[in-house]
């Protein structure tokens, strides 16, 4: 397995196109002011040793070379020894509504985003537990099957989006389903399905789904997110809102009352998502109440540094950016002159 031990080092490559637009610029400005000197290709026969491309051969080197030094200090690390190792964790399956009402802005900066960073803040208190994610709307399927690599799971959280399934509604049953099918078949350790939701539109099959699940031993914690009171949906790229067949704003609500039917049903808690801390510290505290048993992953338990192999390159790219001369050989030029004789 592949992993870099320092990625932020890894920002610095952001710096790569800054230094191509200046370079490009530099040579705009020196292309200008030759002009002003005289005709192009009169002042190209009156220098004959400047090289029209090797400062740019020499620049590419150049770049490359520090964008590899920015992978140098990130330390790139090759895994060597894959081993099943068994610690005390639980497994948590996120499921997370994407349908279009989750863009409502009653909750800052939106219902969406606002669950995005609970379940943020959920990765990051894990330690040896385990983490999947599904995603629903009209459908629902796995974003992230259940897993312990919790860098992944926060970048796959970052590209969840309601663009990610066209059909609209917020298929609860279904989703709770899908959640019940992905933990792993060990026994013995606590499982719990978090739905976060504002519970619109919901469809039927909620309660059987949740029956299902609490046969298995699965608790079903609710996250309500969202105001009663509703609020309207942004439209896409404009400043509207968006309107139903009559030209009427449409106006998303809190489905309350169904999302604590939900948790109650399902052995689990139900929290109010708004613009405080209180739904994140109380499904956390629900959270370490589960059992926690042996958790077996799958882990690379030693990793050899990389770092010598990119130095290696980094210097013999510089070797050679030094050895090519921005003119011209002049050795090279009188063999050819001679040759012309």
């Amino acid at each position: 397995m592949f992993r870099f031990e320092e990625p932020a080092y890894l920002y610095l490559l952001l710096l790569l196109p800054l230094l191509v637009a200046f370079y490009l610029y530099s040579n705009y400005r020196r292309r200008k002011a030759i002009r002003r000197f005289g005709d192009p290709e009169l002042m190209a026969s009156l220098m004959p040793d400047v090289s029209k491309h090797r400062p740019d051969v020499k620049f590419s080197i150049l770049l490359l070379a520090i964008g590899l030094f920015s992978v140098l200090l990130a330390r790139p690390q090759f895994g060597s020894k894959l081993e099943t190792v068994k610690r005390q964790g639980i497994e948590v399956i996120i499921a997370l509504d994407i349908s279009n009402s989750m863009l409502a802005e009653d909750v800052q900066p939106s219902r969406l985003q606002k669950a995005k960073r609970i379940v943020a803040q959920l990765v990051d208190r894990m330690e040896n537990d385990k983490v999947g994610m599904i995603v629903f709307a009209g459908d629902a399927f796995t974003q992230l099957p259940i897993t312990s690599d919790y860098i992944s799971a926060k970048m796959f959280l970052e590209t969840i989006d309601p663009s990610l399934i066209t059909k609209q509604g917020t298929a609860i049953g279904a989703a709770i389903d899908l959640a019940a099918r992905s933990f792993t078949p060990q026994e013995g350790v606590g499982r719990t399905v978090i739905l976060i939701t504002d519970g619109e539109n919901h469809e039927g099959g909620v309660e059987e789904a949740i029956k299902r699940a609490t046969d298995k031993g699965i608790q079903v914690n609710v996250l309500g997110v969202g105001s009663p009171d509703g609020s309207p949906i942004p439209a896409a790229g404009g400043n509207d809102y968006r309107r139903d067949r009559e030209g009427n704003v449409v106006v998303t609500r809190l489905n309350e009352q169904m999302c604590q039917e939900i948790a109650r049903a399902g052995k689990g808690i139900y929290a109010r998502v708004d613009n405080t801390n209180n739904a994140q510290r109380a499904i956390a505290k629900e959270v370490d109440k589960l059992a926690k048993a042996d958790v077996e992953t799958q882990v690379y338990t030693e990793y050899n540094e990389q770092f010598q192999a990119v130095a290696w390159i980094i210097l013999i790219l510089l070797l050679g950016e030094m050895l090519i001369l921005e003119i011209k050989n002049p050795l090279f030029r009188n063999v050819r002159l001679f040759s012309k004789r």
